[in-house]
């Protein structure tokens, strides 16, 4: 027993330094904005700085990849949306296994999406619409951001339910195809409120038909889902969690996601994310069996989804 006090000293005092939080995509990106909001309050409930990485690339699996294959200590903290249950269907050679690579914090924040076209299409609603897909098949073209981005499962989730073929346009991000759409070079796109939301709330430069979670938005309440409008059972939001490297001390496990949770309940946190139409999901989904049981359903999901479009990533 003499031994064991000085190794149970040492997780008490966890965290000694910083802590990492690795995002897979650029700055100023919606992922990377949230998880700077989070940073603060974190560090705060932590007592150490929590330092925002941005490891871009591949999808996002580079930032998978490096904090799968970091010291399991709980100083690198991986904060991945849905890709993280996409990877292994999109990346034949996916470095790392979402299931058994890592241990897990929680949920954190959903994303919903709406489905926009240009402000010109001739179409005045989701049935119009429905109808003008079908009758026009692959001379209508559809938005994305990129192979395996948010913006495309959207979409391929959607023309599947339809049964409909347009043209899948993919562009370097979704700010590129968002402005295309307002400019009238593409038809329609699938995206996330925190990128659509203004220019919902500008009425002017697009037409919007719904949301595309089962449940209405308390940013947009008179927006209908598509569920409600006859697409039954459609449902696509942008799901996050944060990931630690497998075999990460329990210690260290507790203290972060208290930390996230704290967060979550701040004020200033939870403004935040309502003006970026983001919606914290419950505190008993932020646990770490909430996320396991949310990415192993996910990873089922989609794996379907994306081997019927017959998608593959680089």
């Amino acid at each position: 027993m003499a031994g064991a006090a000085p190794a149970i000293q040492a997780q008490g005092a966890w965290p000694e330094k910083p802590v990492t939080l690795v995002v897979p995509y650029s700055a100023g990106g919606p992922t990377d904005v949230v998880a700077r909001v989070l940073a603060v309050p974190m560090g705060k409930s932590l007592g150490q700085t929590v330092v925002v990485e941005n490891t871009v690339g591949a999808g996002g699996t580079l930032a998978g990849a490096r904090v799968a294959r970091s010291k399991p200590d709980g100083y690198t903290v991986l904060f991945q949306h849905m890709g993280m249950s996409t990877a292994p269907a999109l990346y034949k050679k996916l470095s790392f296994d979402p299931l058994k690579d890592f241990d897990y914090i929680g949920q954190v924040m959903d994303v919903p999406m709406t489905l926009l076209s240009r402000k010109d299409l001739p179409v005045a609603n989701f049935q119009e619409l429905q109808a003008y897909m079908k009758a026009n098949g692959d001379k209508v073209s559809m938005a994305h951001a990129g192979i395996g981005a948010v913006s495309q499962l959207c979409a391929l989730l959607f023309t599947s339910q339809l049964g409909v073929t347009p043209t899948q346009i993919p562009y370097k991000g979704a700010g590129p195809a968002l402005n295309d759409l307002m400019g009238g070079q593409v038809d329609v796109l699938c995206d996330q409120t925190t990128s659509t939301g203004p220019v919902i709330k500008d009425g002017q430069r697009v037409k919007v038909y719904g949301v595309t979670t089962p449940q209405r938005l308390s940013s947009f309440p008179n927006l209908p889902t598509l569920d409600e409008q006859g697409l039954k059972g459609f449902d696509v939001k942008v799901w996050h969690g944060m990931y630690v490297a497998k075999g990460t001390p329990k210690d260290a496990i507790g203290k972060i996601n208290a930390a996230l949770r704290a967060a979550l309940q701040d004020d200033t946190v939870k403004t935040r994310l309502a003006e970026l139409s983001s919606e914290i999901v419950p505190m008993d989904k932020v646990t770490p069996e909430s996320l396991q049981k949310q990415l192993q359903s996910e990873m089922v999901k989609w794996e379907k989804v994306i081997k019927a479009a017959n998608v593959q990533a680089e």
